[in-house]
């Protein structure tokens, strides 16, 4: 009986160096994978070019006319900036700025319903007024998303201002050019 014990014995390890001797041998018959690189990378990086032109704009409140000669307002940016030689003109130094880039630039918040200025003060549109945005003289609520150009001027305008008393503003920004 010991015999037969030793001999199944002897059978299931032979079994099992068969099994692992399969397992891990290399297989003869297999193909090497053929592996193809291309000379050159498949993706290109878009850098944004320089440029060098002006666009203008205005804000008001209630009437009156935002200044923005205090040095807190210029040369935020080398991008895009404002100077004190003339805090109205927008110097553009990069291709696809938006209003948005620009306003990000500025110690204040601004978004499509609301305008917070650099001393704290808040203007948001509600039924007692609202708050306006005008590119090149033509009303554009989605004025933040849209690049700057060159010439560009832009009207930003909160209040209860009639057509009159806009185009007023309008005209005050278009004849500073």
């Amino acid at each position: 009986m010991k015999k037969t014990y030793g001999l199944i014995g002897i059978g299931f390890l032979i079994a099992i160096v068969l099994l692992l001797s399969k397992t891990f041998a290399p297989n003869q018959t297999a193909k090497p994978a053929k592996v193809s690189i291309s000379p050159t990378p498949s993706f290109t990086l878009q850098v944004p070019k320089s440029v060098d032109y002006e666009a203008r704009f205005a804000i008001y409140t209630n009437g009156l006319k935002r200044v923005f000669t205090s040095s807190m307002y210029h040369n935020l940016s080398k991008d895009v900036y404002i100077e004190a030689s003339d805090p109205s003109i927008i110097h553009v130094k990069k291709d696809g700025i938006t209003w948005m880039d620009f306003f990000l630039t500025l110690p204040f918040k601004l978004d499509k319903n609301c305008l917070t200025t650099g001393t704290k003060e808040t203007f948001c549109t509600s039924p007692n007024a609202t708050l306006k945005f005008y590119l090149n003289g033509i009303r554009n609520d989605n004025l933040l998303m849209e690049k700057i150009k060159e010439g560009d001027w832009i009207l930003i305008s909160y209040g209860l201002e009639n057509e009159k008393q806009i185009k007023s503003q309008l005209n005050s920004l278009k004849n500073s050019k």
